[in-house]
């Protein structure tokens, strides 16, 4: 998914970045995407508390939506530099098209996972058969070693396991004795998590990562703090266990997100992520002349099969941030 802000800020997402040890709530900021009939999502990284969980750099929550009154997803063509995106659907279905020429359909239960490197372009809109519309998308920050890598995409179907009468779906990394197919750069977990009401599930994780519980439905306790619905609970590494528990009297649905620590300072800008404010402006002249301008339809970012107008870049701020240490 793009981020479809008409003028996004410049965010230096610096690894220093400390909280109080425990759990810490990150609430939702609620972001319009598109027009009038505008699809809304509820976006909890990055923010001012907390710039990375791992290389998780970016979550939008959305839906469920009434595909009849929002108009559903319709995201034209547009640019990712230095990221992988991973969709993840909980109803509704999405079609992705990209410059590597990629046509896949996103579903409840697989993953879509796009990895920009040096580059690349995609569009994604709801099919027509589509009528509730509800799910996540979510960026991972590449590493130096590995951002300019040639783009490419990868999907998987999760097949789900129970532990107790829990279930989980692990789409990254390893977690409950289950390891995804996917690739990761940096060490990385993603799942998405079913208790039913009254059910709790200890999961043993990797203690060097830092987590986050985004609570989908219902009311959850994390580690002994309770979570609400759209809310993100942030545990700092040092754990070696972390309890869910169900404390509603319904059932509920968590998405955890962790990694190893980036330890590296990224600049985030609209669809990009670089190292630099001169990098980003570079990023943003080269998408503007390639796609947008016409003067070349095979550059950096490639072309997308799409039937309309590729999204231009928002002008970038008149006042360069200075990085934080």
């Amino acid at each position: 998914m793009s981020n479809l802000e008409t003028e996004p800020v410049e965010l230096v997402c610096d690894p220093s970045t400390t909280t109080e040890v425990g759990i810490v709530i990150l609430q939702p900021r609620d972001v319009p995407l598109g027009g009038l009939r505008a699809m809304g999502v509820r976006r909890t990284l990055p923010q001012r508390a907390r710039s990375l969980i791992g290389a998780w750099c970016f979550v939008d929550h959305y839906g469920p939506d009434d595909v009849s009154v929002t108009g559903g997803m319709v995201v034209p063509p547009h640019p990712h530099t230095g990221l992988q995106t991973a969709s993840w659907l909980f109803a509704g279905e999405v079609e992705h098209r990209d410059s590597v020429g990629s046509l896949a359909l996103v579903r409840p239960g697989e993953l879509n996972l796009m990895t920009a490197g040096s580059g690349i372009s995609h569009s994604e809109v709801s099919t027509p058969d589509t009528t509730a519309l509800h799910g996540v998308q979510l960026w991972i920050a590449l590493p130096e070693l590995t951002r300019h890598q040639a783009p490419h995409f990868e999907n998987h179907v999760i097949t789900p396991v129970t532990r107790g009468a829990v279930t989980l779906h692990v789409f990254l990394g390893t977690l409950a004795g289950q390891t995804a197919a996917a690739t990761g750069d940096t060490p990385l977990v993603g799942a998405q998590i079913d208790l039913p009401a009254g059910s709790s599930i200890d999961l043993d994780v990797d203690r060097s990562f830092e987590h986050g519980v985004l609570v989908d439905v219902g009311t959850v306790s994390v580690g002994g703090a309770p979570v609400h619905r759209n809310e993100l609970g942030f545990i700092d590494s040092g754990r070696p266990v972390i309890r869910l528990e169900n404390t509603g009297d319904s059932p509920a649905r968590v998405l955890l997100l962790g990694g190893e620590p980036l330890g590296e300072q990224i600049v985030m800008w609209w669809n990009f992520i670089g190292r630099s404010h001169e990098e980003i402006s570079a990023w943003r002249d080269q998408w503007q002349a390639e796609v947008i301008d016409g003067s070349d339809a095979a550059g950096r970012f490639g072309h997308v099969a799409y039937h309309g107008a590729p999204l231009p870049a928002p002008m970038l701020p008149t006042v360069r941030l200075k990085p934080r240490r």
